[in-house]
């Protein structure tokens, strides 16, 4: 086994957790799953610590927030509070607001189902990424994650890997090509794979911890 191969393996094997499952959301192809992975977007897509926002994403889903039904429903003053117990305050407000909004646009336009969405992409991932965008507070950063994370799930998005989990395979002296990392990988789900890149990304101490397990 070459260098580039111990370092993948001993990155995922450490640190290949989906960000989805951090944030207790058992990814599948159906619509709740799929619309608590949006909002998880919406809120790592901020300046603000990871942890906070995968907290907060479990908090909404404690105070019933987990379908867009509900989330519209739900008034700003509930989605206000459910963000601060989240630790979420310094963009609670118009979170709030988006929250509500996004959960709107998503029941009047595809059902409260996003495979709708999909299906409109028709497996194009350029226009996937096109219409996640569409979504009050999904920018290019939210929309990167939700692709990242749901390839899991919709397998024509991977290999998805954008310019943050790249940015992890630079840190790390890998090779900068989402196919050929993908083959280093073996057969890890590729959202393992981008999650675990994306850590490295964002946290030094990862990438050092990888490289030292690598040998």
């Amino acid at each position: 086994m070459g260098r580039p191969e111990r370092v993948v393996r001993e990155l995922v094997g450490a640190h290949g957790r989906t960000y989805a499952e951090e944030a207790g959301i058992g990814l599948k192809d159906t619509p709740q799953p799929l619309y608590r992975l949006l909002v998880l977007s919406h809120l790592l897509s901020a300046r603000i610590r990871g942890s906070i926002a995968l907290a907060t994403a479990r908090a909404l889903h404690e105070a019933g927030l987990r379908d867009p039904r509900r989330m519209a429903q739900a008034s700003w003053q509930q989605r206000v509070d459910a963000l601060g117990r989240g630790g979420y305050r310094r963009y609670d407000e118009r979170t709030a607001t988006q929250l509500g909004d996004a959960a709107g646009l998503l029941s009047e336009r595809w059902g409260g189902d996003l495979r709708r969405l999909r299906r409109e992409a028709d497996g194009e991932v350029s226009e996937l990424r096109r219409l996640l965008k569409e979504f009050p507070g999904i920018g290019p950063a939210g929309a990167d994650i939700f692709l990242r994370e749901a390839q899991g799930v919709w397998p024509e998005v991977a290999p998805y890997l954008d310019a943050k989990a790249l940015q992890g395979a630079e840190r790390l002296d890998l090779p900068k090509d989402p196919e050929r990392l993908t083959e280093l990988a073996g057969d890890t789900d590729p959202a393992v794979l981008a999650a675990a890149l994306v850590r490295a990304a964002v946290d030094k101490e990862v990438a050092e911890d990888t490289l030292r397990r690598a040998g």
